[in-house]
């Protein structure tokens, strides 16, 4: 066969010939078999580049191109395909190609192929990560997940902030926590030991403990205590061993620190980030944002109607059309010790003045409450970290969480505590080591500034803009306990 047509024009991707601009015109496409189907005339192949949710129907006439050529395309197979675009003669598209030239780049054997065209479990396709981004459910997924990067930097960068890359490996631990992981070159197995039998890091490869990274906060205050405003956006981990669809060892995390920022403006950023977030996903997704919202239609079709989700592009259209309700820790705890699911003991965790709200206290604050996002502030200082501001009353802190339907919280964040002394205090009360962190506490000595920041775990963005009930299904090679594949 000749294949010097398909080599030399420029290959057109099938979101651009979707178009319906080109028809009468020869072109070039290129990429994979999502179905085939036809008689022994005429095959249809449905073909799919990534480049959107909706196939390429191509028309391939059995005479013209070869019963043996026709035999060898199954499902995932890679394809160049030269032909005319001409108007749809079927519905489900406008345009369809009329294949002049098929090159198969790579077979794919359906007796092998593990994910041919049917339906599929999710927990399947996590079982088989490494090739579920050719399924339509998760190309969608990750077309969104790259989308909403862009529309994070496009953001910052707009309003004039520096993206800081903090470090990965770190000796401190920002939130007080401790499970974090454990990095070092000493030999597992013998590790050089100090008189007391401990171990002993100075012969380590950074010379003391070190771990990856939970928070580039600290770091990223330094930046914000000079440049202004900075952000950071990269992977963060966790040692917590949880099995849940919310937890990952490894995940991604957008932190933007202000300086002269107070806990009225950290608001007012998290309010107009996320809307501008959700605002470029409806503006440059909704192919995506259709798709899954039928799928996830389709998945709770069975379930009765209180239970379901609200419908996905109505959802993010609530956030972005209501202003977001602002609402001290206190009054919450109110509120939900008055209602109605209280009394009725529908809350399986308690709900007391000092203990954190769980994921359904605040859904109902979101969802049947005030039936709008909502910002909670003002928590008791004894569920928050060591940094955030204290307040005048001396029990609580300017914290602060935004809370969205379905999900819970999105944003955590705070006005940080600028007086040294009181940070001082803090840490001592907390079990922080001060003398570990004096770099951070310059800040506080050398012009220190009323500042403030929140972190925005990227994933957890994601199942709210995708649907996806499962954080391991928004990341491409999920991390979690015994589970470190590909």
């Amino acid at each position: 066969m000749n294949q010097t047509t398909t080599y030399s024009m420029k290959r057109l991707k099938i979101k651009e010939i979707l178009k319906g601009e080109l028809i009468g015109q020869q072109v070039v496409v290129k990429g994979w078999v999502r179905t085939k189907r036809g008689s022994k005339n005429v095959n249809f192949i449905a073909l799919n580049d990534g480049s959107t949710i909706h196939n390429l129907q191509v028309v391939a006439d059995v005479e013209k191109l070869g019963e043996e050529l026709l035999k060898d395309i199954n499902t995932s197979a890679a394809l160049g395909i030269t032909g005319e675009l001409v108007a749809s003669q079927g519905s489900g598209q406008s345009v369809e190609l009329n294949a002049t030239e098929i090159i198969i780049y790579g077979k794919s054997d359906p007796d092998k192929y593990p994910i041919q065209p049917k339906k599929h479990s999710l927990e399947f396709l996590r079982e088989n990560a490494h090739l579920r981004f050719r399924t339509a459910t998760f190309s969608a997924v990750f077309r969104i997940r790259h989308a909403m990067a862009f529309a994070i930097h496009n953001y910052f960068n707009s309003k004039g902030f520096v993206y800081l890359h903090t470090p990965i490996v770190t000796g401190s631990d920002a939130e007080g926590a401790g499970q974090m992981f454990r990095v070092t070159t000493l030999d597992a197995k013998n590790p050089p030991l100090l008189e007391d039998g401990s171990i002993d890091y100075s012969q380590d490869f950074f010379g003391k403990p070190t771990n990856l990274t939970v928070s580039g906060q600290l770091e990223g205050e330094l930046g914000a205590t000079a440049l202004g405003e900075i952000y950071t956006f990269g992977p963060t981990f966790r040692a917590e061993n949880s099995n849940t669809a919310r937890h990952l060892a490894e995940f991604w995390m957008i932190e933007p620190e202000m300086a002269f920022y107070e806990l009225q403006d950290n608001m007012d950023l998290a309010e107009d980030f996320l809307k501008s977030l959700i605002k470029y996903a409806l503006d440059n997704c909704m192919d995506d944002l259709e798709f899954l919202s039928k799928r996830l239609q389709e998945e709770e079709k069975n379930k009765p109607m209180d239970e379901r989700s609200m419908e996905l592009v109505e959802k993010l259209r609530f956030v972005l059309e209501n202003d977001f309700i602002r609402l001290p820790y206190t009054e919450a705890i109110e509120i939900l010790r008055n209602s109605n699911h209280y009394k009725k003991n529908k809350f399986q965790y308690p709900v007391d003045w000092g203990t954190d709200l769980q994921s359904e206290h605040e859904r109902y604050l979101v969802e049947k409450h005030f039936k709008k996002p909502v910002i909670l502030i003002n928590y008791p200082k004894d569920i928050k970290a060591f940094y955030m501001k204290q307040n005048a009353d001396g029990k609580t802190v300017a914290a602060m969480d935004v809370l969205f339907p379905g999900i819970g919280e999105i944003i955590g964040g705070s006005q940080r505590e600028e007086d040294l002394d009181k940070l001082v205090t803090r840490m001592d009360e907390m079990g922080v080591p001060a003398h570990e962190m004096e770099w951070y506490l310059d800040t506080r000595r050398f012009g220190t500034v009323p500042h403030a920041g929140f972190g925005l775990g990227f994933e957890r963005l994601l199942l709210f803009v995708t649907g996806m009930g499962n954080i391991r299904d928004v990341i491409a090679f999920p991390r979690t306990p015994k589970n470190a594949e590909f």
